[in-house]
């Protein structure tokens, strides 16, 4: 016999089926290589053109990810501010068991909490402060210049806090988070095989010596392995250029609709706030590369990041899009989507985009790390020594794709 779903199943599964969802992780300094905290979120989502944008309208100066069509910057899916205070979500689909509708507002909350809060306590506050219904179902991720890492399961009526730093709730100083909540309804929701593939990657890291902004950037957000089949799409790195090899993507942490990856990297007490660094790939992360962006007192940031009126889009993630399009060929039928060309991701011939631009990748980190670890020591950003490093950025970005790709 079949049974009708109710209202609240078919909008909870029509959430799920849509993909309105996120991999991310809270770190606290105890699971890192330098012992600096960092927030990760890899976004899942339909509107895949993102920007970079500076705002100034709160207590605290703030940077953050933003939709490229938010003009104004009304919503912020990821980001931190001046006092070293960082924010970011994944939807949960299984914390609430009512049929109030949900708001949307996510963004809006975290755009909030970067205005306002210093601490993740002072986030704390303004949880409790939130009128109920809250008309949120959502995992908030926060760190703070104090130490201060956990995540902040939020439905209608109450919220939970897990501390990254209480060894009982993280025995390996980090938790993750996908679409569903620890305090929901088990089984229900979404992301359990994402979550056991990033658990795979951070553990691993934690257990060779910490997790590093290339664990992250690079293993975690463009994780080609499956926890659940086994499949790892590596296998088809000996299959020479130009022999299209479709395979069904679902379910890895890239997905076809991410549409950037974020990781803050928060200050151990005691350091200057302002050297929190927000490392970026905007743009389908797969064809995407990682730059970072720091605040400063000129309000700077790399050209490629902001929005072009030109293009309606930030150059890096107008570039990651149009590469997107090499892999995902098949257009026929709404499940299209899941088939991609992984002979144009990677291949024998190294001509495939991943391949190709992990060199560029490679050195972007290495150049900005070593300029960051000059400013570390003397625990202040040089503004001369940042503007010429998001220059340098710019031209062997821009350069690069060029070159490669044919992209500009």
């Amino acid at each position: 016999m079949i049974k009708k779903l109710s209202v609240l199943g078919m909008l909870l599964l029509f959430a799920v089926m849509t993909g309105f969802a996120c991999t991310t992780a809270v770190i606290s300094g105890k699971a890192t290589k330098d012992g600096r905290p960092m927030l990760w979120k890899n976004r899942d989502t339909y509107s895949v053109n993102n920007k970079i944008m500076i705002f100034h309208d709160g207590k605290y100066t703030y940077v953050g990810l933003v939709n490229s069509k938010d003009k104004t910057g009304k919503s912020i899916w990821i980001g931190y501010n001046s006092a070293g205070f960082a924010i970011m979500n994944a939807a949960s689909y299984n914390l609430n068991h009512d049929t109030i509708k949900q708001s949307g507002m996510e963004g809006r909350i975290m755009k909030r909490a970067l205005q306002t809060c210093a601490t993740v306590n002072d986030f704390e506050k303004l949880l409790e402060s939130l009128p109920k219904p809250t008309r949120l179902e959502s995992n908030f991720g926060v760190i703070d210049a104090e130490g201060g890492a956990a995540y902040f399961e939020v439905g209608d009526y109450k919220f939970y806090k897990f501390d990254a730093n209480n060894p009982a709730v993280a025995p390996n100083g980090y938790l993750i988070r996908t679409n569903y909540s620890f305090m929901g309804t088990p089984g229900q929701g979404g992301g359990y095989i994402r979550y056991a593939s990033t658990q795979k990657v951070l553990k691993n890291a934690v257990e060779n010596g910490g997790i590093t902004i290339r664990t992250i950037m690079q293993k975690a957000t463009k994780n080609l392995h499956h926890s659940l089949t086994g499949t790892n799409l590596w296998k088809y790195v000996s299959l020479p250029a130009g022999h299209e090899k479709m395979v069904w993507f679902r379910d890895f942490v890239p997905r076809s609709i991410s549409a950037s990856a974020c990781m803050v990297q928060g200050v151990k007490p005691g350091q200057n706030p302002a050297l929190t660094t927000m490392w970026t790939d905007l743009g389908w992360p797969l064809a995407s590369v990682t730059i970072p962006v720091i605040l400063s007192k000129e309000n700077s940031l790399p050209s490629v990041l902001k929005y072009d009126k030109k293009i309606k889009d930030a150059p890096l993630c107008h570039f990651a899009l149009m590469l997107k399009k090499r892999c995902f060929t098949y257009q026929w039928g709404a499940s299209s989507k899941y088939y991609m060309n992984v002979n144009a991701l990677l291949n024998a011939d190294k001509t495939g985009i991943l391949q190709v631009l992990k060199p560029l990748d490679n050195e972007l980190i290495t150049e900005s790390k070593a300029v960051i670890k000059k400013w570390v020591a003397k625990d202040k950003v040089n503004q001369k020594e940042l503007n010429a490093l998001y220059g340098q950025i710019d031209d062997q970005v821009r350069n690069f794709y060029k070159k490669h790709f044919g992209l500009q």
